[in-house]
């Protein structure tokens, strides 16, 4: 079963190699991985999908939380969540297949980049499945050149798990046991 994780890291160099090793010393296949910043600066947001177990995903989660800089995980599998792929392709287009490419874009909500006198290069967001099924009713035409970004992912509904009450509670954890220690 494919797990879907949003990972949150500190903004610092290697935090990507280091969740990357992991993955691969633990012999887990990374189906699809998206890195980018948040609103905070200081905080990046990894989307991670993988095929595991439920066992296997809740080892991930735990050994994903040993590395440094991680600040918090989040398997999002079965949670009402948005996610989108978005893919650019380039497909060959003259003057007799134009109009059916142009029907599809139009049919997939695809935005139309650039039209060449051979080619037509669209943009297509959705959902993985949506994507994959526009991608294979364009290679009749000819893919010439095509990228696609992997998922990414967030929660339905108002609020997705905060980082700020995520470290307040690390925060109130480790004063707990320093009083406790005392």
């Amino acid at each position: 079963m494919l797990h879907t994780f949003v990972v949150y890291v500190e903004n610092k160099p290697g935090v990507l190699s280091r969740v990357v090793s992991l993955f691969r010393r633990r012999a887990f296949n990374i189906d699809s991985l998206t890195v980018g910043r948040t609103e905070n600066p200081e905080v990046s947001r990894m989307t991670i999908v993988t095929d595991a177990d439920t066992d296997q995903a809740r080892r991930i989660v735990a050994n994903i939380y040993k590395l440094v800089n991680v600040l918090l995980v989040d398997d999002i599998t079965g949670q009402p969540a948005l996610l989108r792929d978005l893919s650019l392709v380039k497909v060959g287009a003259n003057q007799e297949t134009r109009g059916q490419v142009l029907q599809l874009a139009e049919v997939f909500k695809a935005r139309v980049l650039d039209i060449a006198s051979e080619s037509i290069t669209l943009e297509m967001t959705g959902g993985e499945e949506k994507v994959d099924r526009f991608l294979e009713l364009l290679r009749p035409y000819g893919i010439l050149e095509m990228v696609r970004t992997g998922v990414v992912a967030m929660r339905r509904g108002a609020k997705s798990p905060s980082l700020a009450s995520k470290t307040m509670h690390a925060a109130t954890a480790e004063d707990l046991s320093v009083s406790h220690s005392v």
